[in-house]
């Protein structure tokens, strides 16, 4: 068994760390931003007070933070990561950020000696917390394969896409997908309600067809049971579609549909639903067909 550095213990991090020390991993944190769940420190959570600290304490760091910037703060901040890594070092970040970036970052932390996997994540809250996420990784064969038997505790479908980067590219076009996917389920049953039909039976037949789909059946409940405490917040996803439409602008190419999807999300934001769960985009239709799925 190992110590495992693990910095960004939220709404993932938290259950995603459980696992390594379900598995008899020693987990050690630094301080930063979010405090630890009380669950992480009963099961043997250390702390150290700087992320250069935990990087001289530990060979394998994993980052699991909202976006870009945080992982640019904490690998090269003021007592960064960065600065406590050399030979035999493994930073595997686990965050959703951007491509580009990723790949700057990846070049400094080599530079350094250490190795570097973008390794973002599919699956939300429950695939967290079921050890289930798909998880896309960008790096060496020899990075991936030292990384592996963690990726397995944490996820189910792990797949080495190519070198740095390409992760972030994957995970990327997974989110597009899901955003335009959610899209399709709320068009879907604002209609069939606003069309006298019973929407969770609707669902229900829907399920059983093509239309079938993980976000018909989990977020279409959400939708109908409006229950949409965050599993993955409508301002992440957000995050997420700038990011496509960023490298959509600098390859010349147009995503229409995605365009108009961060849209919806964009008229959640501006009526107080950043915080919710990304099936909520529902409530921008809603609003449009002054109507509510029920």
């Amino acid at each position: 068994m190992a110590s495992i550095g693990f910095i960004g213990l939220g709404i993932m991090g938290t259950p995603m760390a459980r696992h390594l020390q379900d598995a008899g991993h020693t987990v050690i944190t630094s301080k930063f931003s979010i405090p630890p769940r009380q669950e992480l420190l009963d099961h043997g959570l250390q702390l150290v007070g700087t992320p250069k600290a935990l990087a001289e304490t530990v060979d394998t760091i994993i980052l699991m933070l909202p976006d870009t910037p945080e992982v640019k703060d904490v690998l090269f901040g003021e007592n960064g990561v960065s600065y406590g890594l050399g030979k035999g070092k493994l930073v595997i970040d686990m965050s959703s950020i951007s491509p580009i970036e990723t790949k700057e970052f990846a070049r400094k932390i080599r530079a350094t000696g250490a190795e570097y996997i973008d390794a973002p994540v599919s699956g939300g809250e429950v695939g967290a917390r079921n050890a289930s996420l798909s998880i896309m990784a960008g790096g060496t064969q020899e990075s991936f394969d030292r990384a592996l038997p963690l990726f397995k505790l944490m996820g189910k479908n792990i797949t080495l896409v190519g070198d740095c980067g390409d992760g972030q590219v994957t995970k990327v076009a997974n989110q597009i997908i899901v955003a335009l996917t959610i899209e399709a389920v709320s068009e879907a049953l604002v209609f069939a309600s606003k069309a006298g039909a019973d929407p969770a039976r609707v669902r229900e037949a829907l399920m059983g067809g093509f239309a079938s789909s993980r976000i018909l059946e989990v977020h279409g409940d959400r939708m109908i049971k409006r229950t949409f405490e965050p599993g993955f917040r409508i301002s992440l996803h957000q995050k997420d579609l700038n990011l496509a439409l960023q490298g959509a602008k600098s390859l010349g190419i147009s995503l229409p549909n995605t365009a108009a999807t961060q849209e919806l999300f964009n008229n959640c934001a501006a009526n107080g639903d950043s915080g919710l769960d990304h099936s909520g985009l529902v409530r921008a239709l809603e609003r449009m067909a002054n109507h509510e799925v029920a």
